[in-house]
């Protein structure tokens, strides 16, 4: 029987490139998304036309009625579920004075409750399949980012979720998380924006968002490893 994989905002970005590389290594996939339909479909019409079982879930992670259904969802379609990848996530820049109340929410509902729900609402799943957690953080659950202050404080807190997670769903669900570097820029970026990307990792180059598929690969095959978080930056963090 084929493993079940789920992604949160699979259907764009690094969650389709992570949807995409599940299902060419094997897994039938569920791509839930919450605006993206088009794009949804899209990713799903490939994964299905290289051989793998997908389903297309709408629902907004931020919303424990719609993750419930998503998760029952899985139940019926698949009656099982092996691995969670935690992936969407929402990214406003503001200067941190400026943020309103409502917007503070908004990205801690998306960012850090999310994969709070997720978790509780297929931990049944999770828990007959001895499955993984994968939450995807970034360089902001390390460094002050100041013009995105609400994205990295709920990145810091999705990293700490991920070890308490661990502690608690043990021994039968792992949990780790992915904190990418430059691996995908924005389509509006300049050549002189990557250029900066470049020279502050180690490795002088960008990365790709197959580099973070094979680490969610890498995470989801290694039984001997919870709690923790694996950097894919270029050594950008070295400083």
């Amino acid at each position: 029987m084929s493993k079940v994989a789920l992604v949160t905002g699979g259907a764009v970005r690094i969650g389709r490139a992570i949807s995409l590389g599940l299902a060419e290594a094997g897994y039938d996939v569920v791509v839930n998304y919450h605006s993206s339909e088009t794009e949804a479909v899209s990713v799903s019409r490939e994964i299905r036309d290289a051989g793998r079982h997908c389903v297309v879930a709408r629902g907004d992670v931020s919303r424990s009625g719609e993750v419930d259904a998503l998760a029952q969802e899985v139940r019926t379609e698949f009656g099982r579920l092996d691995l969670l990848v935690n992936n969407a996530s929402i990214f406003p820049q503001k200067a941190l004075l400026d943020v309103e109340e409502a917007e503070w929410d908004r990205v801690m509902e998306v960012n850090l409750k999310g994969p709070f729900l997720m978790v509780k609402a297929t931990a049944d799943l999770l828990t007959a399949a001895r499955g993984c957690v994968i939450n995807l953080v970034d360089l902001s659950a390390f460094q002050p980012w100041v013009d995105y202050p609400h994205h990295a404080v709920s990145k810091a807190g999705l990293l700490h979720l991920t070890r308490v997670m661990a502690r608690a769903m043990a021994p039968r669900v792992r949990v780790n998380a992915i904190a990418p570097g430059s691996v995908l820029p924005p389509d509006d970026s300049h050549e002189k924006d990557r250029e900066r990307s470049r020279s502050r990792a180690a490795l002088g180059s960008l990365g790709s968002p197959e580099d973070v598929v094979r680490t969610v690969l890498f995470l989801d095959r290694s039984p001997f490893i919870t709690g923790e978080v694996i950097v894919v930056d270029g050594g950008r963090l070295l400083g």
